[in-house]
């Protein structure tokens, strides 16, 4: 097939509406798509289709569309949510929190037209304080765009 046009679609393992089923986010503030792969508490691989549709581009910028990297880590945060709001981690969307980020690193604009795949790998999970670590990294074709540490909490109130 190869020269002919035709592009093999990502795979979705959850679409928008399981997605919207687990993340409470809602528009303008969904940031994924879909997941393409998945492990329950493990990991998980999402896609935000980065479109000139998104409503953060006239402002940012109007010359030149670019995504904010603050997005970009709420986006990668969105994914992380996904591994850990499952019935098997034992999450629930009402006492989830963002709770921290380090190492944070934008490695290259990512602009309207791109695809952002996130991966976000849970490395440690302290069940006692209801604390998780994730690193996560945001890739456009085979470019690292951002990368960051994310710290999760899943607290009592």
């Amino acid at each position: 097939m190869a020269g002919h046009g035709w592009f093999p679609p990502f795979p979705a393992v959850m679409d928008i509406n399981q997605i919207r089923d687990i993340l409470p986010h809602r528009f303008p503030f969904l940031l994924v798509d879909r997941v393409i792969d998945y492990k329950p508490g493990e990991y998980a691989v999402g896609i935000k289709n980065v479109t000139i549709n998104d409503n953060f581009f006239p402002g940012h910028f109007p010359e030149r569309p670019i995504m904010p990297g603050v997005l970009m880590v709420e986006a990668m945060a969105q994914v992380g949510g996904l591994v850990m709001l499952q019935p098997e981690v034992g999450g629930s969307r009402e006492n989830f929190f963002f709770a921290g980020i380090d190492k944070v690193r934008f490695r290259k604009p990512v602009i309207a037209g791109d695809t952002l795949i996130i991966r976000m790998t849970l490395i440690k999970l302290q069940k006692r304080f209801g604390i998780a670590k994730m690193e996560g990294k945001a890739y456009v074709g085979g470019d690292l765009v951002c990368e960051g540490e994310f710290l999760m909490a899943t607290g009592s109130e």
